[in-house]
């Protein structure tokens, strides 16, 4: 009896635990709204790829130039396109410190991996270069033509560090605001 007692507390009060999490007080903004970005140029892996070919290297750039675009359409003079060697891409101490001298509190660092002909990956961070907080870590898998696919993904993560800078880190899937909870014990369906 008390194991299903347990049992069924668990299974009724989690919607409620979401419920007040999802309504709980935002934490402060990491940095001003109109503070600056600094963009890393995106970095290749296409080593454990099945088929590698000189035009691989055209998604990075593809990423590289995308992100740059929509960025400045959304964020304007706050972008800062940091120029980095091949290892400073890949690592987010390095990264942190080109954005620290550049007067950024943030930095974008994205990675553009073949793993097949046919399927690409593009993976994002945005980190808060004070703390090092990882705000947002995005994965996206690319099907299809790989230079129109990235630039796709690459609009789509811009638009989510667009929208988390301007909301000072605060990351949001919904950007209306996260949708409220609605479940057998939240207060709306009483």
């Amino acid at each position: 009896m008390i194991r299903t007692t347990a049992l069924l507390l668990g299974l009724f009060a989690s919607p409620v635990l979401v419920a007040s999490q999802a309504t709980a007080p935002a934490r402060a903004p990491l940095a001003p709204p109109d503070a600056k970005v600094a963009l890393l140029p995106a970095a290749l892996y296409n080593e454990q790829a099945n088929v590698l070919e000189a035009s691989d290297t055209a998604a990075a750039t593809t990423a590289t130039e995308s992100m740059s675009t929509r960025l400045r359409e959304r964020l304007g003079a706050q972008v800062l396109v940091s120029p980095a060697d091949a290892a400073c891409r890949v690592n987010v101490a390095c990264a942190r410190e080109t954005a620290r001298r550049a007067g950024a509190p943030w930095v974008v660092m994205m990675k553009v991996s073949k793993t097949s002909n046919l399927i690409w990956l593009l993976t994002g961070q945005l980190i808060h270069v004070p703390t090092g907080e990882i705000v947002l870590d995005d994965s996206t898998e690319l099907k299809g033509e790989p230079v129109a696919m990235t630039r796709i993904g690459t609009r789509i993560f811009a638009d989510r560090v667009a929208r988390t800078v301007r909301a000072g880190g605060i990351a949001s899937d919904y950007p209306g605001g996260m949708p409220a909870y609605v479940g057998p014990n939240s207060a709306s369906a009483l």
